[in-house]
């Protein structure tokens, strides 16, 4: 029989509510974004050690700025010259895998987690994880929210404001609820 923690990494709906190993393995990442957040911005070398401590995987070159937020922290990856503005969340039940040169305004959001539509299944706290990717070289603008099962393309920019529901190609300009790419850009 499969734990939990073993579905969600599969895809199928899980116990994120009420799972002892869950809960744990998140009490223990809130603990670390509340010291990282509670670091003086000029505490470089502390907070820097802190995300390679939190993160599944990181680039040698990075910041992401306070206050900054997430679920488990191992399941996210970030590539070379990686910045986050404040108030990033990512909320990290599946893996989230960001390339290099990603710059994140602030106040964007990255959910890999949903919920089914039907009450009592939602009612029992059952949900489902499906990963995000974000490409080399893209920029997000502010107030950014990207949903569960999102690949963002290489080169891509995606909109202030914009909810992105589905996947974007490689070289595109992308904005709105839901986001949609209103253009190509040139190589």
């Amino acid at each position: 029989m499969k734990t939990e923690k073993e579905k969600c990494h599969s895809g199928e709906l899980y116990d994120a509510n009420y799972d002892a190993e869950l809960i744990q393995e998140r009490q223990v990442c809130k603990e670390r974004c509340h010291a990282y957040n509670q670091l003086a911005p000029s505490a470089l070398k502390e907070r820097e050690a802190i995300i390679r401590d939190l993160l599944g995987k990181t680039g040698k070159q990075f910041l992401i700025e306070q206050p900054f937020y997430c679920d488990y922290g191992y399941n996210i990856e970030i590539g070379e010259n990686f910045y986050a503005n404040v108030n990033c969340v990512m909320l990290d039940g599946a893996r989230i895998i960001f390339g290099d040169n990603v710059f994140i305004a602030p106040n964007c959001g990255f959910y890999t987690a949903g919920h089914p539509l039907d009450v009592p299944r939602r009612n029992q706290g059952l949900e489902y994880a499906y990963p995000i990717t974000v490409g080399n070289n893209v920029w997000i603008g502010a107030q950014v929210c990207v949903l569960p099962g999102v690949t963002i393309g290489d080169n891509s920019v995606i909109g202030a404001g914009s909810v992105v529901t589905k996947s974007i190609p490689a070289n595109s300009v992308a904005v709105g609820n839901p986001c949609r790419v209103i253009r190509k850009l040139e190589e």
